[in-house]
Order: C-alpha cells, then sequence, then structure tokens
C-alpha cells in the first residue's frame, strides 16, 4: 500500500464522566491533503483533534500524526504540528508582531530567527499596518490570521485547524480559505474541522461526516453528494397557502421523504428528471389552487447530505461543553507555559 498517512487514527474511543464523546473514531487524511471533519457542535470534532494534537489522552484506540504515536511521542510530535483552535491562544497586551515572537521562543527558536519568522508571517497573512498595535485592537478576522500564523512559526508539516472561520465575515473567511489552500499546495497536510458546509466543499480533498462520536460517511464532496441522489425542487408558498394540499400535490412526483419547514413555507423534495416534470408540477399546484412564492430546481448541496445523514442541521452554536472545557484548560496551559 504506497498511500502515506499523515495523520490516521482508529478506534478513538473518549467518556467525560456521563457523556461519550468518541465512541470508535476512525480517521485518515493523506500527506499534502486536507481532510474535513464534519459535524455539528457537540459532534467530537474537539475532542479528536484535541487528541491528535496530544493534548488529551484517548481512552481506546490508537491515533499515529507524521508517523508517530500521539500517546508514546508526545513531544517529538509537538515539533511537527500546528493547532489553531477557535479561539485565539494569544496575549491580549502584547502588538502582533511580539505575540509571533513570543510563539517562536516557546518553539526555542533562537531570538533571531523567531523576529525574522514573525517578520515573514506578518506580511504573508497581511497584518503589516497592524503589527505594532496591540491585539485588543483586532478585528476577528485579523485575530484568526494572527492565530493562523502562530500555529505555523515552525513551518508544520501537519496542521490542526479546528472551525478556523467560525464567526468570520464572508470576506475573511474566503481570505482564510486562500491562505490554507496556499499552505496545502505548499504540501501541508491539514484537518479542518467545520460546521460551514461550503468550506469543505471548498478545501476538502476527502471529507468525513461525524455525529455522536463517530465516522457515519465519508468520501469526496461529490461522492457525498451523489450518495443522496439527484435533483431536488425547492418550493416557498405564498402566505395563506395550504401547505398540506402543496404536500399532498407533490407527493406524485417526490422521489423520497420531502423536507418541510413550516415557519417558512417551505417544501424540498428529491425530484427524478426534474426539468422534464416541472410543467406538469406547476400545472398540478396550479389547479391544487396552491399559489408559490417561489420555485427552484438544484443539485443536492453538502447541506441536503448533512440533513439526510445526521437528521437534522448543522447549527453553528457559540461553542458546546466541550469547548468552554477546552478553554478553561488552554488558559492554564498557557499560565503554565509563562510562568
Amino acid at each position: 500500500m504506497a498511500h502515506h498517512f499523515a495523520i490516521l487514527a482508529e478506534g478513538l474511543e473518549k467518556r467525560f464522566g456521563q457523556t461519550q464523546a468518541l465512541r470508535g473514531l476512525d480517521l485518515a487524511a493523506e500527506e499534502g491533503t486536507v481532510l474535513g471533519v464534519l459535524g455539528p457542535n457537540g459532534a467530537g470534532k474537539t475532542t479528536a483533534v484535541r487528541i491528535l494534537t496530544t493534548l488529551l489522552q484517548p481512552d481506546a484506540g490508537h491515533a499515529e500524526v507524521a508517523g508517530l504515536d500521539v500517546v508514546r511521542h508526545p513531544n517529538q510530535l509537538r515539533a511537527l504540528i500546528g493547532l489553531t483552535g477557535q479561539y485565539a491562544a494569544v496575549d491580549e497586551y502584547l502588538t502582533g508582531r511580539e505575540n509571533l515572537e513570543m510563539f517562536g521562543r516557546l518553539y526555542h527558536l533562537p531570538k533571531k530567527w523567531a523576529r525574522q519568522r514573525a517578520d515573514e508571517l506578518i506580511e504573508r497573512f497581511d497584518l503589516v499596518d497592524a503589527a505594532n498595535r496591540t491585539l485588543k485592537t483586532y478585528s476577528g478576522g485579523m485575530r484568526r490570521r494572527l492565530d493562523l500564523a502562530a500555529s505555523l512559526i515552525v513551518s508544520p508539516p501537519v496542521l490542526f485547524l479546528d472551525e478556523p472561520t467560525t464567526g468570520l465575515d464572508p470576506r475573511s473567511r474566503i481570505g482564510m480559505w486562500d491562505i490554507i489552500a496556499g499552505l496545502v499546495s505548499d504540501g501541508t497536510t491539514v484537518l479542518l474541522t467545520t460546521q460551514y458546509l461550503e468550506e469543505a466543499d471548498q478545501l476538502a480533498n476527502q471529507i468525513v461526516v461525524v455525529d455522536g462520536g463517530r465516522v457515519i460517511a465519508k468520501g469526496t464532496a461529490d461522492e457525498l453528494k451523489t450518495q443522496i441522489g439527484g435533483e431536488r425542487l425547492d418550493v416557498t408558498l405564498a402566505r395563506g397557502s395550504d401547505i398540506n394540499a402543496a404536500l399532498r400535490t407533490l407527493g406524485a412526483y417526490s422521489d423520497g421523504e420531502p423536507r418541510v419547514e413550516v415557519e417558512r413555507r417551505f417544501i424540498s423534495l428529491p425530484i427524478a428528471n426534474g426539468a422534464r416534470q416541472l410543467p406538469a408540477v406547476v400545472r398540478d399546484l396550479d389547479a391544487a389552487g396552491v399559489r408559490l412564492d417561489d420555485l427552484n430546481l438544484r443539485r443536492p448541496t453538502l447541506d441536503d447530505v448533512f440533513l439526510t445523514l445526521t437528521g437534522h442541521v448543522a447549527e453553528a452554536s457559540a461553542g458546546d461543553e466541550m469547548n468552554n472545557a477546552a478553554r478553561s484548560e488552554r488558559s492554564k496551559e498557557k499560565e503554565e507555559v509563562t510562568a
């Protein structure tokens, strides 16, 4: 087998008190690719990242990153990985440049190298104008870029990005995507956790969908989309139209379970040969007295895949239990490092 896996996890299990965060999670990322780990909050994504980055020991299973066992060789491994989390692990009262130099020193770079590397990264991440301002003055997007820059101080071959664009505006998000794509084309292997389906679509070579601490599907974005079938018909009813009458009429054309959002007066259903059937659908709805605000025929998106697989929407909420635990843990670690 000629595959070189930069990240390999088999049967990972982790429990926190009553909560089983991981129940036999398997992951594999080939060198120089992006593995997208997709799942709602509480699915176990952050727990998996913390095990793979040596911050947490698994209860069962085993994992290797860059060929090193995460439990047996944590110190060697830390020199080979970068981790950027959802909450920038940086110091509010230092400037952007000072933050990067501090990270360089924590990685035992000589002062001169640390400074040089900080300057390169400031340039690369378009932070030149802000380099000498304290972090308190940074916007969310600038913090995220600085956080990513900090994780690249030692040009790690393997990079873990835990929801790197959560809470960013669309422009900053696209900027981050460009930077991440650039790193990968330079040969970095990236594991990216995300709740944004278009992010996985945009960046990931392989995607695994995680729910309830285990992988429930995997493949390329296209493979996953094909898994749930062909086109979908989305219908938004005009106010006052009878949703049940609409469902009865559409039932004749539906290729599977329709999805209904009553508040939005919205129905989405899988349909075969949509373009050919569309005129008949419209005539039948009209005959049943159902008026429409909108009608749209489209290919399935990763959102549909997610919904079909998990039965619920990927909710971007402000951070689950695990992340709060991770955050307090992280501030403790930082105090130990700086003490």
